[in-house]
């Protein structure tokens, strides 16, 4: 299975680890019911404490997602994207309770809260999960920008040596998280508040004597006649862009101001050589771990696990987000370039889930498997109810 060919690329794996994840990926892409470890035990031949067990147990997930992304993605990315995730979790005892923003219902809310870095293939459009962590509660001696950037940190070691830049929302745009990806050597994109004070770089003649004069004036968004404008293909959209100095992360930067009728957007870059066609292409395809995300919440049970402690916890969410990985994988090869469909995460387990049925009935009922299975209606039953076949 193409399960054991990743699990065979990592040395420093067990047998019996090994043999559980490959039943513990197989019955996750099984798995129509709330993913946790009841439930894994009801559509397997392991018994709950196991899964209970294993999952308290350490496993390099970034490398094994390195693996997968290494064998689906056919050009080198150059862009990776972070984010943080709210999880709704009940009960008092669970490690990590705080209040975090949730996105879904724009407030903040009592549960827990993963931090996710994904490797974003330009070409498919979508992100591959290369690592995740939770954000630890009550962070006196620190803010939780230093959690993430230290996340950064710990993961750059298994990003792709091809990547060149950092994708971000507008909250990482902060000088500490800024400075902090431009020491790992990558530029960063992201985006500005409606607020933010820039100001003109002062281009004239220095005078001979003092200091030399750097600014020249604050930026007015009502005026943007100092900015270079292109007119985009997209109806009513027009880019402004122009290099600036931020005044709070304390760096020139190359703003790009997104004008779609009234409504001004403002993305940046610290790499002054990107057009603003290519800043914003750029933050447009961070929104592909929004994406990633969903799936994982929707059909890998990102928020089903019955755990509590640290461990376990971030395990069932880096299997969650492993999973989606490998049925994109999968999409990936049994799809052909001319008739490439969209990636539907449901239509993959439905697929898994007709083929572990048709085999257990052929098993349960003596049925010669290699008969059936090279049917023409063994194909159409296995994609019975998918969402694109």
């Amino acid at each position: 299975m193409f399960i054991n060919q990743i699990l065979d690329g990592l040395t420093s794996i067990n047998k019996p680890q090994a043999k559980f994840l490959q039943t513990l990926f197989s019955t996750m892409l099984v798995c129509h019911s709330a993913i946790n470890f009841l439930s894994l035990a009801r559509h397997s031949n392991l018994c709950e404490k196991t899964f209970r067990r294993h999952f308290r147990r350490f496993f390099n997930f970034a490398r094994f997602n390195r693996q997968i992304i290494e064998q689906t993605v056919s050009v080198k990315p150059i862009a990776f994207a972070q984010d943080a995730s709210f999880i709704k979790k009940s009960g008092k005892q669970t490690f990590g309770l705080d209040k975090f923003w949730n996105g879904c219902r724009a407030r903040v809310e009592k549960g827990l809260e993963l931090s996710l870095i994904s490797i974003i293939d330009h070409q498919q459009n979508a992100s591959f999960a290369l690592s995740a962590e939770q954000t630890p509660p009550n962070l006196p001696d620190k803010t939780r920008i230093d959690f993430y950037l230290e996340h950064l940190q710990r993961t750059a070691a298994q990003l792709p040596e091809s990547i060149q830049y950092g994708i971000f929302d507008g909250f990482y745009a902060k000088q500490k998280f800024v400075g902090g990806v431009l020491a790992l050597g990558w530029h960063l994109v992201s985006k500005l508040r409606s607020d933010a004070n820039l100001k003109y770089l002062y281009t004239g003649v220095q005078k001979p004597r003092g200091r030399p004069k750097m600014f020249a004036g604050k930026v007015d968004f009502s005026d943007l006649s100092r900015f270079s404008c292109t007119r985009l293909e997209e109806k009513n959209i027009k880019l402004y862009s122009a290099i600036l100095w931020s005044v709070t992360l304390k760096l020139k930067i190359k703003l790009v101001v997104l004008q779609i009728g009234n409504r001004q957007t403002k993305l940046f870059s610290t790499d002054l050589a990107l057009s603003g066609e290519e800043i914003l292409q750029l933050y447009r395809s961070r929104f592909s771990i929004e994406f990633l995300i969903r799936d994982a919440k929707q059909s890998a049970g990102l928020q089903d696990c019955q755990a509590r402690n640290r461990p376990a916890l971030e395990f069932h969410w880096n299997t969650s987000f492993s999973t989606v990985n490998l049925a994109r994988m999968e999409a990936r090869k049994t799809l052909s370039e001319v008739n490439r469909q969209p990636f539907s995460m449901k239509s993959i387990k439905q697929q898994f889930f007709n083929e572990h049925l048709l085999k257990l009935f052929m098993c349960k009922l003596g049925l010669e498997q290699n008969l059936i299975k090279y049917q023409k209606t063994f194909e159409e039953l296995r994609n019975y109810a998918v969402i694109s076949p």
